[in-house]
């Protein structure tokens, strides 16, 4: 039986034709190569854009210590796995802070709804990281090819940041939004879940295209 692997995420095919497109990425059947054996396998699993980017390491360093540095850094953000590691730190704040602010909301706890601000604010300082890291991996190691999963991924991304960024300002500019006699908590408490939901949403693509399920 013939094999065939995409080139953005890796997935491996079984069949006499490469898919319609990828399961799990998404990428159209354009991007599949035949495996004619195990050692093709294992040499293109491990090549991906950066040996092509290591052929033109002479035109690169070429091109000054600077871009070499930075050129440098974004290998070992994606050698050392730096968009995984740093999206579990606003993924395992942000639901906490949600629901300290349901809790301040329901039954007017001001203390909690303070935490659930300053927890607000870390997320919000975590994300420029999360979206770094998280580009630096598309472009080096999915090739920066744009699949439905990746744009989906952006999406959410995008999303987790804006509503971050509006809940931290709505807080600063009134404090009480959360209080028990402000009529704008439920809107408040509606826009952190939907935050909680794109940031699921986007962990959940992202095992799916590192796991290949």
């Amino acid at each position: 039986m013939r094999k065939w692997k995409c080139t953005v995420c890796g997935y491996i095919h079984t069949g006499d034709e490469p898919p319609e497109k990828c399961p799990v990425c998404g990428a159209d059947r354009s991007k599949f190569i035949e495996i004619t054996d195990e050692k093709e396998w294992v040499n293109t699993a491990a090549s991906k854009p950066d040996d092509t980017k290591k052929q033109n390491a002479d035109t690169t360093d070429q091109k000054g210590f600077k871009k070499g540095f930075i050129d440098k850094i974004g290998k070992l953000m994606v050698k050392h796995h730096a968009h995984p590691i740093s999206v579990h730190f606003p993924n395992g704040v942000l639901p906490v802070a949600v629901l300290f602010v349901f809790i301040a909301a329901v039954f007017d706890f001001h203390n909690l709804g303070q935490a659930a601000f300053y927890n607000m604010v870390f997320v919000l300082l975590t994300m420029p990281l999360v979206l770094f890291s998280g580009y630096n991996e598309w472009r080096r190691k999915y090739g920066g090819i744009m699949t439905p999963l990746i744009i989906t991924k952006m999406i959410c991304g995008g999303v987790v940041t804006l509503l971050a960024t509006v809940l931290v300002i709505w807080s600063i500019i009134n404090p009480n939004v959360i209080a028990a006699q402000s009529e704008h908590r439920w809107i408040y408490i509606g826009l952190g879940i939907l935050m909680v939901g794109a940031a699921g949403v986007a962990g959940f693509l992202g095992g799916k295209l590192v796991f290949k399920d």
